[in-house]
């Protein structure tokens, strides 16, 4: 049987239309055909905050996406607001560590894109840059805000790694769609790539059961063949569930 993946879902409110505020439970339709096309059943988690619930909705699935979305609180990882944090629903990030907590205790493995990985690795005691420019060093442009598909900078893997095996490739190139950055690694994960101006883009935990991508793959994977490999590799592992 085809492995059942869960797609960590946000909402959406409507801005217009004949419903105008009415709140919707959606994912971006990629995240699903990725699923579908690497050999997976996807299944959308809706977001909800009763902790009963969100344990039946992971004893249904044998692998979890955490999806993009918000920028993550920063009072997750001790700090308050700054000027330029974009848009925050603690609600959410609350979900997503809920979620990832029950799938480390049930030993199901773990995709996070863009959010999912801020969330994984603040989730381990990591911490954030709230917006890239109050990172120091030279920071090349992380949100290209357009064409989803299109590769804008270039990442470079970490040999050993998982992440760097399941690519291929030493050196890649990316879409980009975030302003937060990963800014101390969480304590037992490890950087498995990093962008040329040395902002994280991947990381992993020491089994590679958690894996963790600053960019979009679910936005590649029609048009860049390896990217499908992150989530033929969860859904392999699922498996085995």
């Amino acid at each position: 049987m085809k492995p059942i993946i869960g797609i960590s879902g946000s909402v959406i409110i409507d801005d217009g239309g004949i419903f105008p505020g009415y709140r919707r439970s959606y994912v971006n339709e990629d995240y699903v055909d990725s699923v579908v096309q690497n050999g997976g059943i996807p299944y959308i988690i809706p977001f909800n905050g009763d902790e009963e619930v969100i344990k039946e909705q992971l004893s249904n699935v044998q692998g979890l996406i955490l999806s993009g979305g918000h920028d993550v609180d920063p009072h997750n990882y001790g700090e308050e607001p700054e000027q330029k944090l974009g848009d925050i629903w603690s609600e959410r990030d609350q979900f997503d560590m809920r979620l990832l907590k029950l799938a480390e205790e049930k030993e199901i493995p773990v995709l996070g894109v863009c959010r999912g990985a801020q969330i994984i690795n603040v989730y381990h005691g990591g911490t954030l840059y709230q917006d890239l420019s109050y990172r120091k060093e030279k920071t090349l442009k992380h949100n290209q805000g357009q064409t989803p598909t299109l590769l804008t900078h270039t990442v470079k893997t970490v040999v050993g790694t998982k992440i760097a095996e399941l690519l291929g490739k030493e050196k890649l190139q990316t879409n980009s769609f975030h302003h937060q950055l990963i800014k101390d690694v969480a304590p037992n994960f490890k950087v498995a790539a990093r962008c040329v101006d040395g902002v994280v883009e991947a990381i992993e935990n020491e089994d590679a059961s958690v894996i963790a991508v600053q960019w979009h793959p679910e936005m590649l994977h029609r048009v860049v063949s390896y990217q499908n490999n992150l989530f033929k590799y969860i859904i392999d592992m699922a498996k085995t569930k």
